[in-house]
């Protein structure tokens, strides 16, 4: 049974659990099976050679989560083609399309974690009340090794844009 972290975080004030272990910087980065669409998978191992910056959001049609990933695929333009950016969440692959479409984010890949959760166990931020990802950012470098993470206390807070491009800046150099 994967480990529990009780109040770990909040919803608008109210406590939630997460599920899976909190990871730090110098951890290795667990695997994952995502699904980019309901034929194809994509695994940590897809993205080899790469600087990594996850970011993982709970639902791409609500106001942060949206705002955070057109920050994210906006900044993927200064940072190069040895960085990916990942965005992470629960919704289905259809709707991430659909809300990438309509928003014109193109330079991120969009990854989700509906089928079994299992991104959001590995990586500690499987919320328990939702069954959704929490709001992260994961930022691995070439060797998949954590370099950077922030997972947020809030769920409605952003994440330090700044510091998590700082880190992948510094993976660069």
């Amino acid at each position: 049974m994967a480990q529990e972290r009780t109040n770990a975080a909040t919803f608008k004030g109210n406590p939630i659990t997460l599920i899976g272990p909190e990871l730090k910087v110098g951890d290795t980065a667990p695997d994952f099976k995502l699904s980019k669409n309901l034929l194809e998978e994509a695994t940590l191992q897809d993205f080899a050679g790469k600087i990594k910056l996850i970011s993982v959001v709970p639902s791409l049609d609500t106001g942060v989560c949206d705002a955070q990933t057109r920050r994210f695929n906006e900044e993927a333009a200064s940072l190069g083609d040895d960085v990916i950016i990942l965005t992470v969440s629960a919704d289905l692959p259809f709707a991430q399309a659909r809300w990438c479409g309509a928003a014109g984010v193109d330079r991120v890949v969009t990854l989700s974690d509906y089928k079994d959760n299992s991104f959001g166990e590995a990586y500690g931020v499987l919320i328990k009340e939702f069954k959704l990802d929490q709001r992260s950012v994961f930022v691995i470098d070439k060797d998949n090794k954590i370099a950077y993470v922030e997972y947020m206390s809030e769920m409605t807070e952003h994440p330090n844009y700044d510091n998590a491009v700082a880190a992948v800046k510094a993976l660069l150099s």
